[in-house]
């Protein structure tokens, strides 16, 4: 007898243990692919070249088959055939081949494919993976800290950035390095610079700078350090035109003191040759006029990015900076200047000695995690007007001894024509030149390189020999006046040519640069 369904009778609620996996959240992962990957690696070792610069040991999410990766990129750096036999070979000598299923799990995953097609494909799905289950480490760290009241809110927003900016770069962060990966590294290095033609690091543009650097190295700081009036910006301005304009380089400028425009119109003028007072005051005839529109499109077309944001601090440099290498490929920063810098966003902390530190300590950090030169200018202390011949030194740094500790390369721009000094000391003529002094140089030798300089320009160049380069009579301006006139960018802190400064003609060849 059929009977009928009572319809007022609730549905029973599933069992629980149904009730608990639908709840249930399960770690990003690819196993299937995992094991197509390493499969494929077996049985052709052409797949190896396709996913050895993409996949590392941790982006494999099981344990097995971390160690198989792992013992596959060993054979692979020290050359040797790679097949299921070296394979097998490799993990039994680390005592790991039991850990992993003896060699009938290897032999399993050599069963799983047939060829390597679609190999780097399957790779890049495991990195998807292994990023996924890494936002979710960082995530929970983050929440973790976040929930924690003692925690500097400040700090946690950077170090959090931080983990995720590894992330993106593919480069999470490890404990350690062998000495042997570390070797093998290096002499991979040395012979990639003795492969290729130059220098080793990014170029300056000046030829004899370049001799003794042999261009700015990847994470390292540089330091360039003068006093007001030797042409500080005048020189990292025209670094940044060599790089970006002749060397199509990607360039982030960072200037705390100028605006924008006031940079940009000195580098019109140092491509143009036109004064920069005429620049200033507008009054181009037609001949300057032809010129300066014939001359500006390379720099329109310049990868070079430019923030003046004024008191800028460590924390939101950092940020920049990663977005700018990210989004931008940029491969050198240059900061105008270290002092203007604030070491937090807060206000709070120590003396100024140990802001500054702080701040040099942040730079090192900076260059080193995002792997470009750093450029830093900073001022000099008045001792150096106290000294006969005004010739800087070490000790005159201003505000810490960090600095000099921090830095990998401490260099001054020297000009004894600001001072009225009109020979060097081998008595030639000091008449437009400048002295680059390499005072520390951790990775190399110390050196004091001349240079012309042109200060109705703000121009600095490569040195003609036999020639003693003569500036004619013009109309220079002081670097620090704060009167509102000219081009205005935004900068408040401008203290130079645009930014409303007086210009003074000079009794004699003496260019008064910025």
């Amino acid at each position: 007898m059929q009977t009928e369904p009572d319809w007022n009778k609730r549905p029973s609620k599933p069992s629980n243990r149904f009730s608990n996996l639908e709840k249930g959240k399960l770690i990003p992962q690819a196993l299937e692919l995992e094991e197509a990957v390493l499969g494929a690696i077996l049985i052709d070792s052409r797949a190896v070249s396709l996913v050895i610069d993409i996949l590392t040991e941790s982006s494999f999410y099981s344990r097995a088959h971390q160690i198989i990766y792992r013992t596959v990129r060993t054979l692979f750096t020290e050359s040797i055939p790679i097949d299921l036999i070296t394979i097998s070979a490799a993990i039994r000598k680390s005592g790991e081949l039991q850990e992993i299923g003896g060699d009938s799990f290897l032999i399993k995953l050599s069963q799983k494919v047939n060829s390597s097609a679609h190999c780097e494909y399957h790779a890049r799905i495991i990195v998807e993976k292994f990023i996924q289950r890494e936002l979710i480490r960082i995530g929970g760290e983050i929440v973790e800290e976040a929930f924690d009241e003692t925690t500097d809110v400040l700090e946690l927003l950077d170090s959090s950035e931080s983990k995720l900016f590894e992330v993106t770069n593919g480069n999470i962060k490890k404990n350690y390095e062998t000495s042997e990966a570390l070797v093998r590294q290096a002499i991979k290095r040395i012979q990639e610079i003795g492969s290729k033609s130059g220098y080793s690091g990014i170029p300056s543009g000046f030829n004899a700078v370049d001799t003794v650097t042999s261009g700015w190295q990847s994470s390292d700081l540089i330091i360039i350090a003068a006093r007001p009036g030797m042409g500080k910006t005048a020189f990292v301005l025209s670094m940044a035109r060599n790089m970006a304009v002749t060397m199509d380089k990607p360039v982030a400028f960072f200037s705390l003191e100028m605006s924008s425009v006031q940079l940009i119109t000195r580098l019109i003028s140092s491509e143009t040759g036109i004064n920069s007072e005429t620049l200033r005051k507008g009054k181009l005839n037609d001949d300057e006029w032809q010129r300066l529109l014939a001359k500006v499109n390379p720099l329109e077309n310049a990868p070079l990015y430019i923030d003046d944001t004024p008191a800028l601090s460590i924390f939101d440099l950092r940020a920049k900076c990663r977005r700018l290498v990210a989004e931008k490929k940029v491969e050198i920063i240059i900061i105008d200047y270290l002092q203007l810098m604030t070491a937090s966003t807060s206000g709070k902390g120590g003396n100024r000695e140990q802001e500054i530190s702080a701040i040099s300590r942040g730079l090192k950090s900076l260059a080193k995690e995002l792997k470009v030169p750093v450029i830093a200018l900073s001022q000099l202390s008045r001792e150096v007007e106290k000294r006969p011949g005004k010739r800087p030194m070490l000790s005159d740094l201003r505000e810490s001894g960090a600095i000099e500790q921090d830095a990998d390369i401490v260099s001054f721009i020297y000009r004894p024509e600001y001072y009225k000094i009109e020979v060097w000391e081998d008595d030639t003529p000091s008449a437009g030149q400048a002295e680059f002094i390499i005072a520390k140089h951790r990775n190399g030798s110390l050196d004091d390189v001349r240079l012309s300089f042109e200060g109705h320009i703000a121009r600095f160049s490569d040195l003609k020999f036999g020639s003693s380069p003569s500036i004619p009579h013009q109309t220079v301006f002081e670097s620090k006046m704060n009167v509102d006139n000219g081009f205005q960018g935004g900068n408040t802190n401008s203290s130079d040519f645009g930014s409303g400064n007086t210009f003074i003609p000079p009794p004699n060849d003496d260019e008064a640069p910025f």
